[in-house]
């Protein structure tokens, strides 16, 4: 089979498509056909050598595919079944130390970029029914974000306010979510198609912050003074003060990303203070939290929204496109 390696020197122009191999799956393993994977922010700082990782790894930590083989004692899965790819194969459920979270696929494992792979049942779940594997390959790392941000830290509830930032995966698969829980949604973006897309997706507001780059006073007059009551926050340092702005006394605000940049490194306390918000970081969820989500997304019929697919051979191309910052959505490639 072929299998997408990190050059030497590490960077997007030294991604080698290669020969590989998967081997038969031993005591509680299973091989996977990978079908299709997906491109996460995280990704591409291992794409470019911002993150160090070992010699020839194989990116991407989302993958989803079929089930070709399984090894002895492997009960959960058989040859046939569809499977989607889990991020924290440690963790298990409830609380995890962060030392222990210490092989997830993409950096430091081995990912997904590849035709097969062989890896114990556990770092796998399901796949929703309803999802192609394209769509099911967006899962592992945005998916599995949004909804710890949303419904497992976030608890999330009619007529809850919540606000999301931008179209990348992680504020969609959040904009879906928190719908899906009976909420109202204002969502920021920088261009008209976007808004228009995060209208149809269901944000019940939508702010251009080129436009409007002191957005956070802009969400209190849409809420009559109060703010929201769950913020997103996927921009960083960039974008915290105006997520504080925006909050409501009390709200819970998942710290996400820092899609803006890391060159800002004050943050207001004062009115974190003042507010007495809740920061709660999020580092994706664990194999509980994307079963959960797997049952949701089949019993509300949702589906991931997909910019773009690349064949295996131009993820480097997939990569760029991800830079430019102009998609809306996750990006995916799919292998022959």
């Amino acid at each position: 089979m072929k299998a997408i390696r990190l050059g030497e020197p590490v960077g997007l122009d030294t991604l080698t498509l290669a020969e590989a191999s998967a081997p038969a799956p031993g005591p509680g393993e299973i091989k996977v056909r990978v079908h299709a994977a997906s491109l996460n922010f995280r990704d591409g700082l291992v794409a470019k050598g911002f993150f160090p990782v070992a010699d020839g790894l194989i990116p991407l930590s989302d993958g989803a595919g079929e089930v070709l083989e399984v090894g002895a004692g492997v009960t959960q899965f058989a040859p046939g079944d569809r499977v989607v790819s889990v991020f924290h194969p440690k963790w298990s459920d409830g609380h995890m130390d962060r030392a222990d979270l210490d092989n997830s696929p993409g950096g430091p494992a081995d990912g997904f970029a590849c035709e097969e792979a062989t890896r114990p049942a556990s770092h796998f779940t399901h796949a929703p029914a309803n999802l192609t594997h394209a769509e099911a390959a967006t899962l592992t790392c945005a998916g599995v974000t949004a909804w710890r941000a949303v419904v497992a830290d976030g608890k999330v509830k009619p007529g809850d306010r919540v606000l999301v930032q931008g179209t990348g995966g992680v504020s969609l698969f959040a904009l879906q979510f928190a719908k899906a829980a009976g909420a109202k949604v204002i969502a920021t973006s920088s261009s008209e198609a976007k808004l228009e897309r995060l209208r149809a997706l269901g944000a019940d507001h939508v702010i251009d912050y080129t436009q409007v780059p002191d957005w956070g006073p802009a969400v209190l007059d849409l809420t009559g003074g109060q703010g929201v009551e769950h913020i997103i926050e996927v921009g960083g340092p960039h974008t915290l003060g105006q997520s504080f702005k925006a909050a409501r006394t009390g709200a819970h605000v998942a710290i996400i990303g820092a899609v803006g940049g890391f060159d800002i490194d004050t943050m207001p306390f004062a009115i974190v203070q003042a507010k007495r918000l809740c920061l709660q970081a999020v580092t994706v969820g664990s194999r509980r939290d994307q079963v959960d989500m797997v049952r949701a997304i089949e019993a509300h019929d949702l589906h991931p929204v997909i910019d773009s697919i690349f064949p295996q051979e131009r993820l480097a191309d997939a990569f760029r496109h991800l830079e430019a910052g102009q998609h809306i959505g996750k990006i995916c490639i799919e292998m022959p």
